[in-house]
């Protein structure tokens, strides 16, 4: 993590040791005192960066979050669009531990003898910025999209909880809150509640117009419109996104605009926060193995160009572009790449994931089944009948937990850290158990203070995956086998292998399972049903089918659309 300092202070000792490892014949030799740790500019830099990486992996591990192989698809009502299953962009192979620190280090080594060969980086820094900058709109076009969505989820929730711990549904349907009887599970309307809003808004005396503009706000915030794009022969897009989704870009681009015209440290951070947080989502080291293996390649490579290669100091110091995160206080600047944040984090956000794999796992239930089979008996003509009882897995559906932010800020009670139990849907989505996720946090956290501690007493820029990787993966580890999970956390993988429908077991008279049928996958089962429903990749109509070929009426040349769902307000009495 090599960072430098340009000012003078009564840190000089102290941030000296974020200078360049170059020193002149006048400087001062380093003197290190502890306490030099306790110093209210080192604490401060030390406080900026940890909670920094921290807060940019915490909220994109959980950006991250998708179905796991252990929950079923999500049920939903008749009307609505079945959610599709997001899949990561890029997943890592074993090979990836060796090619990832090669490519890396040709990429650095191009750029250190291009910064030589140029003299003034200056051009180059233009060039990268502009670069970088563009790639990262799309990046915090995500980000403050989905910074809007949890702003409406706390505004406009579907439940919330009052002061007795009973959960009111809000109902846009009939645009009216509605309680369930605990022992008939029947809706109850709560006459007095008309607006969209909860706790004491919920029975807030507003005119009519006022509350209709409000509903019809919350249609507008929440509801899923669907964009195409097609030119014929060439390309079909469709994806389903929200008015914070499309709000989310015109954000983006005046931020970046912002930042190439000031050049403000705080606007690179936060580019540079925006791209980490879309890198969790798009990329996935596949499973603990190949997580592991590809942090340990980087490791190497990141004590090699530190230790003994003037590339990595020199790129960092003088590439002034969104590919790291500033620090400054009156001792000095500190800085952190991306990728010491991104590559750990791509762990911790598995970790997540993991974890939310092994709540559902829990939910899973065995239902018993009677099996029926008829085999020849030893009288010509007669069959005889037999029945077994096995039992078949049956997942719990998955629960999105976007949007579901706000329900658990208005379900938790006021000095408790989880919601109240009938806000099932909060509990299962954002309140799930999370051994792995924390235990990797502390990780990360220790091997970050860790880098800190061993830049000031040594006055040498520090690769900080040289303590964050077996910070990071030694906590994982050492958790799966204080709670016995070895085994579980080595088998684990998104490759999509584990993602089965509800299969037969035979149970022992244990209850274990002792052999379960061959399960086909549920990417299997979804493309059986699909069928060929959706068509061409140029946005064509099946019409019919004659001798095996399907013939298209009429297709798109080029169509760009976007459709909103039609709402009809319910009639007032």
């Amino acid at each position: 993590m090599p960072s430098e300092n340009t000012n003078s202070s009564p840190m000089d000792e102290v941030t000296s040791s974020t200078n360049s490892t170059n020193s002149t014949p006048n400087a001062l030799p380093h003197k290190f005192t502890y306490e030099m740790l306790l110093h209210p500019d080192f604490l401060l830099v030390e406080a900026q960066v940890i909670l920094s990486a921290l807060s940019i992996i915490w909220i994109g591990a959980h950006a991250s979050l998708r179905r796991p192989p252990s929950a079923a698809v999500t049920n939903v009502k008749k009307g609505k669009k079945q959610p599709k299953d997001d899949q990561f962009a890029e997943g890592f192979t074993a090979s990836d531990a060796i090619m990832l620190p090669i490519m890396a280090g040709a990429v650095l080594i191009g750029l250190y003898y291009l910064i030589e060969w140029l003299q003034d980086p200056d051009l180059l820094n233009k060039i990268l910025r502009i670069y970088l900058s563009a790639m990262s709109i799309a990046s915090l076009g995500r980000l403050s999209g989905d910074a809007l969505e949890i702003l409406t989820s706390l505004v406009f929730p579907i439940m919330w909880a009052d002061r007795q711990g009973v959960v009111h549904h809000i109902d846009p349907e009939s645009r009216s809150q509605f309680v369930l009887d605990p022992d008939t599970g029947v809706e109850q309307t709560v006459a007095e509640m008309r607006t969209p809003f909860p706790g004491f808004l919920s029975t807030a005396s507003l005119s009519k117009t006022v509350t209709q503009t409000a509903w019809e706000v919350r249609h507008i915030l929440t509801e899923e419109w669907t964009l195409k794009f097609a030119v014929h022969g060439l390309i079909f897009l469709k994806f389903d996104l929200t008015l914070n989704n499309l709000v989310g870009f015109p954000i983006a681009i005046l931020i970046t605009m912002v930042y190439h015209l000031t050049g403000w440290h705080v606007l690179s951070n936060l580019l540079g926060s925006a791209f980490s947080y879309s890198a969790f989502s798009l990329m996935s080291p596949t499973s603990f193995g190949i997580g592991s293996s590809v942090l340990v390649g980087l490791f190497v490579y990141d004590i090699i160009m530190v230790f003994y290669t003037p590339y990595m100091i020199t790129v960092a110091k003088k590439v002034d572009a969104p590919i790291k995160l500033v620090f400054r206080s009156s001792g000095g600047v500190s800085m952190l790449g991306l990728g010491d944040i991104i590559i750990p984090g791509l762990l911790l956000a598995l970790a997540l994931r993991f974890d939310m794999y092994r709540f559902y796992q829990t939910k899973i239930k065995l239902e018993p089944i009677e099996l029926a089979s008829e085999v020849a008996s030893e009288t010509p003509g007669e069959t005889t009948k037999t029945t077994t009882t096995q039992y078949r897995r049956v997942k719990a559906p998955y629960v999105d937990p976007r949007g579901q932010w706000g329900i658990r800020f208005w379900t938790t009670k006021f000095g408790s850290l989880r919601p109240v139990p009938a806000a099932t849907s909060a509990s299962a989505a954002t309140a799930f158990p999370k051994p792995y996720f924390y235990a990797a946090i502390f990780g990360y956290a220790g091997g970050m203070i860790l880098t800190l501690t061993v830049l000031i007493i040594s006055n040498h820029g520090q690769p900080a995956l040289l303590y964050l990787v077996p910070c990071v993966t030694g906590s994982v580890w050492v958790t799966a086998l204080l709670r016995g999970e070895l085994k579980e956390l080595w088998a684990y993988t998104e490759d999509g292998s584990l993602d089965t429908e509800d299969v037969v077991v035979q149970l022992d008279a244990n209850g274990n399972v002792v052999k379960e049928t061959a399960p086909s996958t549920q990417k299997d089962a979804e493309k059986l049903k699909a069928g060929e429903k959706e068509g061409g990749a140029d946005g064509c109509e099946a019409v019919a089918q004659k001798g095996g070929r399907v013939e298209s009426e009429n297709y798109d040349v080029f169509l760009f659309s976007i459709t909103a769902p039609r709402h009809r307000a319910p009639k007032q009495d």
